[in-house]
């Protein structure tokens, strides 16, 4: 009997193979006797899903099974937040830092996750707020990173950064990342940020090439709450152009006086992985940690 009853399917929108790749995992699930829901919106063109029926909400499943690469998963952890049941990751996508498992091991692994082996693994997320005085222009949480960042004028952008009420500094630089845990891994490390075990209760405030070198990289407890407020200075051009983009997916345009406020969100996101901690083993095989460089 498998160990999660009713399991939902998504898919990244364009991948490569993806209808061989999709029939061979849900002929996988079916040998298996669980309740298979599809993706409508993803999964619904495809010849074989008119033998399965489809969910409306995540809420129906116990385990939503993600293909594709980690904007998948991003786009996923967006859409039905918040997610109470854990997602099972299959990567068809480039790094798949996010991901469990690969395509070449679902054979082994799937039949494994479904008889009950594997452990949860909880990711925490931050929620974001965006705000033009009284109008509130956005409201979410992200599971890597919230950015800001000046727009098509090749000028430095004043973010006054305030930590729990107590201001900590005016960023000049190209801009800020606001980064969880695991974001840390992801723009905010190519940024120069530190890398950050996610299972520690932080957040990451990485400045883009700041204009001070005093101003490096700070990491917060999490429960602290961040207000930025949106400085820009006039200039014989044009206002500078800020942008807060959430996720590398969400997009909004800024202006002077806005405010950004972030905090850790006080739900977390649920992985169904192999085993209690493959963190480190993710850094040595997706980001070649510690490799000669010959």
């Amino acid at each position: 009997m498998a160990a999660y009853r009713t399991i939902g399917i998504t898919a990244k929108t364009e991948l490569a193979h993806r209808e061989e790749a999709l029939h061979s995992i849900v002929d996988m699930l079916a040998a298996h006797g669980v309740n298979l829901l599809l993706d409508a919106k993803r999964c619904g063109h495809l010849p074989f899903a008119t033998k399965h029926k489809f969910y409306k909400t995540v809420d129906e499943l116990d385990l939503l099974i993600v293909v594709g690469g980690d904007g998948t998963i991003l786009r996923v952890v967006r859409e039905f937040h918040p997610l109470t049941i854990p997602l099972l990751t299959i990567n068809l996508g480039t790094v798949g830092f996010l991901s469990e498992m690969t395509f070449q091991e679902v054979e082994s692994m799937l039949p494994r996750f479904l008889d009950g082996e594997g452990f949860i693994e909880e990711r925490s997320m931050l929620d974001v707020s965006a705000d033009r005085g009284t109008e509130n222009l956005y409201r979410g949480s992200v599971l890597n990173e919230a950015v800001l960042s000046q727009g098509t004028i090749a000028r430095l952008v004043d973010l006054r950064t305030c930590i729990n009420g107590e201001e900590l500094t005016v960023f000049r630089a190209d801009g800020l990342i606001l980064s969880t845990p695991t974001g840390s891994t992801a723009y905010s490390l190519a940024a120069g940020g530190p890398i950050v075990h996610p299972q520690i209760p932080a957040t990451i405030l990485t400045p883009i090439n700041p204009h001070s070198f005093s101003q490096k990289p700070i990491v917060i407890p999490g429960n602290h709450t961040i207000d930025v407020e949106v400085c820009t200075r006039e200039n014989k051009f044009k206002d500078i152009e800020v942008s807060l983009t959430l996720d590398g997916q969400i997009y909004i345009t800024l202006q002077r006086g806005d405010t950004i406020n972030a905090k850790m969100c006080d739900r977390t996101v649920k992985f169904l992985r192999r085993s209690p901690d493959t963190f480190y083993g993710t850094l040595r095989t997706k980001l070649k940690w510690g490799e000669r460089v010959e």
